[in-house]
């Protein structure tokens, strides 16, 4: 039987959407307190940080000394270099802490152009940062990934116990799950993870508003590769609108 006759083939799709739920694991509760601290784009920022340092890692042939662990080093050290920065410019100037987040942002993103100015792939380099692979992700990557988000989520609730305001400490987690997320599912993909289903659940309070936005979230990934696959479009991209589309329906709903 074609595959056109068959259909496509929905087994392709357990892995990503593991992948999916391990960025949701962590991005859900990181970005609630992100949403509540005001300081929304602080995800984009520190991925862009991150995938700069993947950039970096490969033009100085990291990859080829250390192989992935030499790439995923160079994107921490790069990711909470950019969570110290971060920490800084919110005790000198906390009154335009938002506004030095997306000037990060912008920077890195500007940096990472010109340092793949002389690469024939550059071009295909950036947007495989950008917009992610989800779809092609691995099971053999996904075991480590689980271990660092599990780490990050038991240090994030000793976090909320002994230091709620903690700074670095928050930023560095951030940088910390972020780091494998960019190199997991792409920049735009985890900003839209950490954003979307806390703007979505934002009416809703209590322990009940975590469930509800872990609940919105595998929803819209379960959406979004299923789509991706029946129309043969960019996954990472489909499972950013179908999150997109998440948040402005809950947000009429908060209105109506």
């Amino acid at each position: 039987m074609s595959a056109g006759l068959a259909g496509p083939d929905l087994s392709l799709l357990a892995a990503p959407m593991v992948a999916g739920l391990l960025v949701l694991a962590t991005h859900v509760p990181l970005g609630i307190e992100v949403l509540r601290r005001g300081i929304i784009f602080i995800d984009l920022a520190i991925a862009q940080v991150a995938a700069l340092g993947v950039i970096a890692a490969g033009l100085l042939h990291l990859d080829d000394l250390g192989g992935a662990a030499g790439t995923q080093v160079a994107a921490a050290l790069a990711a909470l270099l950019g969570a110290a920065l971060l920490t800084w410019t919110e005790q000198r100037w906390p009154e335009i802490q938002e506004a030095l987040i997306g000037l990060l942002f912008v920077l890195a993103a500007a940096l990472g152009i010109l340092l793949l100015a002389g690469n024939p792939q550059g071009g295909e380099h950036l947007r495989d940062l950008l917009a992610g692979q989800i779809l092609w992700v691995g099971w053999g990557s996904l075991l480590p990934v689980a271990i660092l988000y599990a780490l990050v989520l038991v240090a994030w609730m000793v976090l909320r116990r002994l230091a709620p305001s903690g700074r670095f400490a928050f930023y560095a987690l951030f940088a910390c799950a972020v780091t494998a997320s960019v190199q997991l599912v792409g920049v735009l993909l985890v900003f839209a993870s950490l954003i979307a289903p806390a703007v979505a659940t934002r009416a809703v309070s209590g322990k009940k508003r975590l469930a509800v936005a872990y609940l919105m979230g595998a929803t819209a990934y379960a959406a979004g590769l299923g789509l991706s696959l029946y129309a043969d479009l960019p996954a990472g991209a489909m499972v950013v609108c179908c999150l997109g589309l998440m948040a402005f329906g809950g947000i009429a709903r908060i209105k109506d």
